[in-house]
């Protein structure tokens, strides 16, 4: 297992770290903040026998925040603990579930990792697997953007995309990727064992890895811009398996 440090920030997800039961070290509460939602993450902190709460003011809070958006709440919690990619296999055959991941390729902008995180989530996701180099890391500002997802979602960090890929499809999934070109979405097969594979903001999904994947699947689209953000591109294939699974279910 691989570990990081996590400062969680912001009154939704620092109330969500605690709901999700992972151990916290420290409570930073802004002085003077008594309203319900702070009220209910002090009452959850005080579950904790081991997790100190210091009430301090709001400029120290802002020397110590990451994101410049605490809401007068910053929690540092026991390290990160990253999940294998067995592991997010195994919950699916306990679940009686065809795998579902999500591999990202080269995300750098926090604030998309964390808003994919929370979709993977609830369009009920197995796991996200991220490559170790060249993306961002679960930092504090993914923390925030996943609304408390981060808590809820098995993350993996691999070191080869690709070979993971193909390790993958020995287990029996098969891989669609979201890029220019491909065939509508909405004319591809997407159920059964499935990794959605995302790529980077800028230059989308590597050559290497399309390579790798089984399908290209293509959102359409009938603005003026030639694409989407990758999180919401993430979100509407996510729920364009999750709307064919169920239909594949009711029937």
């Amino acid at each position: 297992m691989r570990y990081e440090e996590l400062c969680v920030e912001g009154r939704n997800a620092v109330l969500e770290y605690f709901r999700s039961g992972r151990p916290a070290d420290k409570l930073f509460v802004q002085e003077g903040c008594e309203d319900g939602p702070v009220r209910s993450i002090l009452r959850e902190a005080s579950k904790q026998k081991d997790c100190l709460v210091r009430f301090v003011k709001k400029d120290r809070l802002d020397q110590m925040s990451e994101t410049g958006k605490h809401q007068g709440v910053i929690v540092y919690g026991a390290a990160y603990e990253y999940a294998e990619v067995e592991d997010m296999l195994a919950d699916a055959r306990e679940k009686g579930e065809d795998p579902f991941l999500v591999l990202l390729d080269g995300i750098e902008d926090p604030h998309n990792l964390g808003a994919i995180l929370r979709t993977a989530h609830q369009a009920g996701a197995h796991g996200v697997i991220l490559p170790k180099n060249r993306a961002v890391g679960l930092t504090a500002s993914v923390a925030r953007a996943s609304a408390g997802a981060i808590h809820y979602i098995p993350v993996a960090k691999v070191t080869n995309l690709a070979r993971t890929i193909d390790d993958l499809k020995a287990e029996g999934l098969w891989f669609v990727c979201a890029a220019m070109g491909g065939q509508e979405m909405y004319r591809l097969d997407l159920t059964g064992p499935v990794g959605l594979v995302i790529g980077n903001e800028g230059n989308g999904v590597s050559r290497l890895v399309r390579e790798k994947c089984d399908l290209t699947a293509s959102i359409p689209m009938f603005g003026q811009l030639d694409s989407l953000n990758a999180s919401v591109a993430a979100g509407v294939l996510a729920y364009e398996i999750v709307r064919q699974r169920l239909q594949k279910r009711a029937r």
